[in-house]
């Protein structure tokens, strides 16, 4: 009896990753045999040239939580191959190169080169971390307490009504010892859940960097980087430390349905590789790393004299990769269609 409860503890992490995959991502009718990695792929992208649901590539490429842990694995020049049989994906042996001899059966022999440098900054991602990457270390999101009781910009360069990088500024508030490298902010628009009407958050607008030259009652600061115009009033914060979203592309556990509230930088549409905010956070169970399905609201038509409601239309996936409390921020990675506000996102 020990035994068999033994090993169903053993089992158990294994059936519960199972279960989040059990559903076999479907192959592509015009999937190639195998593919050259190129620099700047990424894991879901090779993936989606084989099969229709890219995102689930841990079991696409027969992963265990162990071997997720560490993804840089694959890189630019490697060659992948599909096998049919159980709908997976390997590495195969390397393409051939110069370095290489003939027989006289025509036989090609691959000759080992040792390569002395380091691959791991060339690893190929999970998704394209360079459309996230800004992301990353500002707050987004922000209590308005926070912004509200920040140092501030209170004096620019003479003659100026807005300030840019290199111009020397002045702030007040900077008497502790924060450190010198700071982030500029502006109170930015307020989310608003569309059928709740709780105030969800306020959105903290990103305008650049600066760096604390002399402190005071009223400290002196240089503009090191400016994204925006800065003016006076302007918040200042300290910098997040960035981090890099999980590499498990994932569909969430519970049932979520979450809606568009927002277009990152005042759009009024997104498409593919643009940040969306949606009004569903961690206390709703998002998490970094899961993915969404987005769908449009369906069309009402008239037929026989009847207005009749259409199903919604699924047209696209999101990748969570900032979860705060009450929202969260997605990178729109598949879409046959504009993303538009209020257009909503479910577990696939």
């Amino acid at each position: 009896m020990r035994k068999i409860i033994s090993l169903i503890c053993f089992l158990l992490p294994v059936l519960a990753y199972a279960a989040q995959t059990q559903t076999e991502p479907q192959l592509l009718s015009d999937a190639p045999e195998q593919y050259i990695v190129v620099k700047g792929d990424t894991l879901w992208g090779i993936s989606s040239r084989f099969f229709k649901d890219p995102w689930k590539w841990p079991s696409i490429w027969g992963m265990n939580k162990d071997s997720i842990k560490n993804p840089h694995w694959i890189y630019p020049g490697d060659r992948v191959v599909l096998n049919r049989a159980n709908g997976t994906l390997s590495l195969g042996e390397q393409p051939a190169t110069s370095d290489q001899t003939a027989t006289s059966d025509d036989t090609i022999r691959l000759i080992p080169q040792i390569q002395s440098e380091d691959n791991t900054k060339n690893a190929i991602p999970s998704i394209p971390y360079k459309d996230i990457e800004p992301f990353l270390s500002q707050p987004l999101v922000v209590a308005d307490h926070l912004l509200a009781g920040a140092p501030t910009l209170i004096g620019l360069p003479e003659g100026h009504i807005f300030a840019s990088a290199g111009d020397v500024v002045y702030a007040q508030g900077l008497n502790g010892s924060e450190g010198e490298n700071w982030q500029i902010y502006r109170s930015g628009k307020i989310f608003v859940d569309p059928d709740t009407h709780e105030i969800l958050g306020h959105e903290a607008i990103y305008l650049g960097d600066l760096v604390i030259r002399q402190r005071g009652d009223i400290s002196t600061a240089v503009v090191t980087n400016a994204r925006q115009e800065i003016n006076l009033g302007d918040r200042l914060v300290k910098p997040a430390e960035a981090t890099a979203p999980s590499y498990l592309p994932r569909a969430p556990d519970n049932q979520i349905s979450a809606r568009v509230i927002s277009i990152y930088g005042d759009g009024t549409q997104a498409g593919m590789g643009s940040v969306i905010t949606l009004n569903k956070g961690e206390r709703d169970g998002l998490q970094i790393g899961h993915v969404l399905a987005l769908s449009s609201k369906g069309r009402v038509v008239t037929f026989e004299g009847k207005e009749l409601l259409l199903p919604d239309e699924r047209y696209g996936l999101v990748f969570i990769f900032r979860a705060f409390d009450k929202v969260s921020y997605a990178l729109v990675m598949q879409s046959s269609q504009f993303v538009q506000v209020l257009d909503e996102a479910k577990k696939p």
